[in-house]
């Protein structure tokens, strides 16, 4: 799961050198603030997806009583699987894999490409989907209420198949489902937008160390078992580039230029170093799609060429091991 964004200044607190400031050069930003809807519409969809996945699942037929008792019986065929099998109340494994888990096997021997993006709307329980739906609901729309529905979707999808084409490359023996790879791209996209947008800002410093607070401990959760780090930082990973490339914000001075004197007008909407940032976010985003993909489809163990990688999503203690 990802958690929720720092409270971040905007262009509008801006202010200039005396030699540029007076009342009257002190406006409102132009920029438009869109209406949330496509990120309540993803969790709509996420929550009637396991609605689904509960109604085929359907416990009380399908347990054989191995592992204990259905969870919330009165639920019906949408009762829970035994908390031994399942502590996040939700389905078997057997049925999140049929319904399009992320399994390596399938997606490279069984020619089921599919599962990169199916993955990403499945959750493995109650528990699961209320961490990730909370996470998307606390930073999604507001991204989405600055930027629009459209580059906030590209994020979150692709952030999404990011994280599963490195997850598939290092995990080869277990399914993996969850949005939370599309989480994290949301948390690398606001990182890579502070940094790209860094002249429009106030309270920079603060900004930043809390960002990289939020990050970094969502991190560090996924080194206990059964998390898909991996997901998480291939998801963290793609949206930190899409970033630079989706998010840019024009100068202040653009913006306001025709409030402000001529002197201090800005001659360019973007900064040199923001359209630098955008060459080479696209450049490293294009390079690390076509090498995860073409490794993933020939078959490739990550974990060959990175002996210590494994560290990144599972560390062993005397508590756990990381076998499985």
């Amino acid at each position: 799961m990802a958690s929720e964004d720092p409270e971040r200044a905007r262009s509008r607190g801006k202010t200039y050198p005396p030699t540029y400031y007076s009342p009257s050069y002190m406006v409102e930003s132009a920029e438009t603030m869109w209406t949330s809807w496509l990120v309540p519409m993803i969790v709509v969809a996420n929550v009637c997806m396991f609605i689904a996945i509960m109604f085929v699942n359907d416990c009380p037929k399908k347990n054989l009583g191995f592992e204990g008792a259905c969870v919330a019986k009165f639920l019906g065929r949408l009762s829970f699987q035994p908390l031994r099998e399942n502590p996040l109340f939700g389905p078997s494994s057997s049925t999140l894999e049929k319904l399009g888990a992320l399994e390596w096997s399938k997606v490279v021997h069984g020619h089921q490409g599919w599962r990169l993006i199916s993955c990403i709307w499945l959750h493995a329980g109650v528990i699961h989907l209320l961490a990730n739906m909370l996470s998307l609901v606390f930073i999604g729309i507001r991204l989405e209420q600055q930027f629009g529905f459209v580059r906030v979707g590209a994020i979150y999808l692709m952030s999404g198949i990011g994280g599963s084409i490195l997850s598939c490359l290092f995990i080869q023996r277990s399914i993996s489902v969850g949005a939370s790879g599309a989480l994290f791209g949301f948390l690398g996209a606001m990182l890579s937008e502070l940094l790209t947008n860094w002249t429009i800002y106030t309270n920079k410093a603060a900004a930043i160390f809390t960002l990289v607070i939020i990050i970094v401990i969502n991190l560090a959760v996924g080194i206990l078992p059964h998390v898909d780090n991996f997901a998480h930082i291939g998801g963290f990973l793609t949206g930190f580039l899409l970033g630079f490339i989706f998010l840019l914000r024009p100068q202040f001075g653009w913006l306001e230029r025709r409030n402000l004197p001529v002197d201090a007008r800005a001659k360019s909407k973007y900064t040199v170093y923001q359209y630098v940032f955008w060459l080479v976010a696209l450049v490293l985003l294009i390079v690390g799609f076509t090498v995860g993909l073409v490794m993933l489809f020939r078959g490739e163990n990550a974990n060959d060429s990175c002996s210590w990688c494994h560290y990144l999503s599972c560390v062993p203690t005397s508590r756990w091991n990381c076998n499985n």
